[in-house]
């Protein structure tokens, strides 16, 4: 539930001038979005509407074990797809749809293994109990 409503805050926050700086040049998709959330990650409307998305499914999942179980596994994936996809089209390509940066992607890397990691993990203690 944690990991969800972080996640969903990320993606309020990115709407919000002055979390956002640049806030002027936030785009709906696409390289040209110029808005940095905290000053590090660039950002779209698109990014913030599925980090909004992702937050409200882990947040929704998580009021079982087993789904909280498979929200970790299944977004910890989905966020290291979506940092190798910023890293494979680079930051100025008009593939990167959402605004990726190399800060976004290698936050993407690093909270996806964090959430595979932990979706493992809660596997192991759910297993050992009755």
């Amino acid at each position: 539930m944690g990991v969800g409503i972080l996640l969903m805050l990320v993606g309020v926050l990115g709407f919000i001038p002055g979390v956002t700086t640049q806030y002027s040049e936030l785009m709906l998709l696409g390289p040209a979005s110029h808005a940095m959330f905290l000053g590090l990650f660039q950002v779209s409307m698109l990014l913030n509407i599925v980090q909004l998305a992702i937050g409200a499914t882990g947040w929704a999942m998580s009021r079982t074990e087993h789904g909280a179980r498979n929200f970790l596994l299944g977004a910890g994936a989905l966020y290291i797809v979506l940092a190798i996809f910023g890293l494979i089209v680079g930051v100025d390509s008009a593939a990167n749809f959402l605004a990726l940066n190399m800060m976004d992607n290698w936050a993407h890397l690093v909270l996806g293994i964090v959430m595979i990691v932990a979706g493992w993990l809660f596997s192991r203690t759910a297993a050992r109990r009755p």
